[in-house]
Formats: structure tokens, sequence, C-alpha cells
């Protein structure tokens, strides 16, 4: 079983933040800004919410370097460097790096996984054109499979299969959310949707059409499959984190369920599941 967090700094740099600090600070990004996630947060252990708070937050800044005011390969590259030195043991001053190290060695996450994801955010600081579904599921992988694979190692596993359910639990999750926020991509001349796909069904990602729509059912068909993929995961987790991973698998299949529901009306606004709904996915998987 992991002990509790020291109550003592992780090192010269770290701003005196203990790693209990660090923690606390960390839930607090994960309860403002994690929406669908933190309601799984919530059925875990202590010491699992903190691990997985904690790398959420790395990860979150690290997403965030790619697209507020600002953004540049030069922060993102920054960003690796502190990433760099704080697996060294020589911690920067950013609040996140006492919990996430001390979450990384109690858990034993591997280290690429890290680097997985900031070269995938690197990949969005160019306006973006996905030529074909295999270089879609790449940065799907790189943005959110690894979230998936660093939480399987939090929540625990008892079958070598798990890693690889783990990824594709991740690109269902990512396909959802590119589904859901084309018109917002499309603004910031992000465009995820494959171009021989767009192309076969004669559709344009800034425009909504019957050609768009058809399109995002075929790719929603392929995140529903990656769902029903993945689903022998929850048996292959530790028992008491599978409420968790439930709850989580429930509240974005539902998110697809909400967005096939409004015929895939995702131009016009973004669609989201109500705070109420999310509470009674995640009450449902406790119980």
């Amino acid at each position: 079983m992991a002990s509790a967090p020291h109550n003592v700094a992780m090192g010269p740099e770290s701003g005196s933040l203990t790693v209990s600090e660090s923690y606390f600070w960390a839930r607090g990004i994960a309860r403002e800004r994690a929406r669908n996630f933190y309601y799984s947060f919530r059925l875990l252990s202590a010491d699992k919410h903190n691990a997985i708070s904690a790398v959420y937050a790395f990860m979150r800044h690290c997403d965030d370097l790619s697209d507020e005011q600002g953004a540049s390969r030069e922060a993102i590259e920054g960003w690796r460097l502190e990433l760099d030195r704080a697996l060294a043991g020589d911690l920067p001053p950013h609040p996140v790096w006492p919990g996430f190290v001390d979450a990384v060695r109690r858990f034993s996450i591997p280290h690429h996984i890290f680097y997985d994801m900031i070269e995938g955010v690197l990949s969005d600081l160019e306006p973006r054109r996905i030529q074909t579904f295999d270089e879609l599921y790449q940065y799907c992988y790189q943005v959110a499979s690894v979230v998936g694979l660093s939480v399987i190692h939090i929540f625990g596993f008892h079958d070598d299969r798990a890693p690889l359910l783990a990824e594709k639990c991740g690109i269902a999750f990512q396909l959802t959310n590119i589904i859901r926020d084309v018109k917002e991509d499309a603004d910031r001349d992000r465009v995820y949707l494959p171009e021989n796909d767009l192309a076969r069904f004669k559709a344009s990602a800034s425009e909504d059409s019957e050609q768009l729509r058809s399109l995002l059912r075929y790719e929603g068909a392929k995140a529903r499959a990656y769902y029903e993929e993945s689903r022998p995961l929850l048996e292959m987790v530790d028992a008491g984190s599978r409420s968790s991973l439930r709850a989580l698998m429930d509240i974005y299949s539902a998110l697809l369920d909400e967005i096939d529901a409004s015929d895939y009306d995702v131009m016009r606004r973004r669609i989201s599941l109500p705070a109420w709904k999310k509470t009674w996915l995640m009450l449902r998987a406790l119980i």
C-alpha cells in the first residue's frame, strides 16, 4: 500500500512547497479544470486521487502551453527541460513538481509517457491538417492515450493486456473530443478530421452540412467501437479503482451519446453533459 505523502520540500528550487502542498494545489487545478475527469477522481482513495490530480495538472499545463495566448515552441521546450530536471530530482519552482515527482515514483509511471505528450502538444503549434486515420490515431495516442497509460499505473492493473486497452480507451476519448470541438478547432486553423475522409464525404470542417454530419457519424462509430474494445479494462484494474474507471468511461460514452442524440449538431453549439448527469453516472459507478 502506498504511504502518505512526505511533509518535506522536494528540492532546493521547489519554492518551499511540500509534497502535500503540491498535491493540494493540483487537486484544486483538477477540480477547476478537469470537468469530466474530476467526477471519477473523487471515487479514488486519497493517495490515488492526489497522484492522478498531480499528473492531470502536469498535462493540463502542458496542453495550455499550446493553446493559450503566447503559445510557442520555446515555452513547450522549456517545460520539457523542467521535466528533465524534475525527474532527475532537481525540482524547478513550479508548484506541480513536488507532487508530480512523488506520484511518478510512487506508482512507477514510465517517463516516456510524459515526453510523448509533449511531442503531441508541440504538433499543435502549427496549423494542423491530418491526412489519414493512422495519422490521427498517432496524434490521439500522444495527447490522450498517454493519459490512460499514466492513469492505469495509478489505478494498478494485473493483466499484460491492460496498457493496450488503456491506449484504445484514450483514442475513444479523444475522438469524442474531436467530434465535439470541430468548430472550435477549425476556428484555430486545426482540422483533425482526416483529409481523405473529408474528401470522401465531400465535407468541410468549417461548414455545417449533412456531408459533415455524415462524416462525424462515421468517426463517432469508430469512437464507439474503441469504447467497446476497451471495456474489458474494467476487470483488469485493481478492484478499488474500478468505480473510478467505470465513471470515466461512462461519462465520456454518455457525451458521445449526447452528440449522437443532437444529430451531430456541433457547429452551432458546444455539447456537454450537465453536472447532474455526471454526478448520477459517478454514483451509479460507485454502486
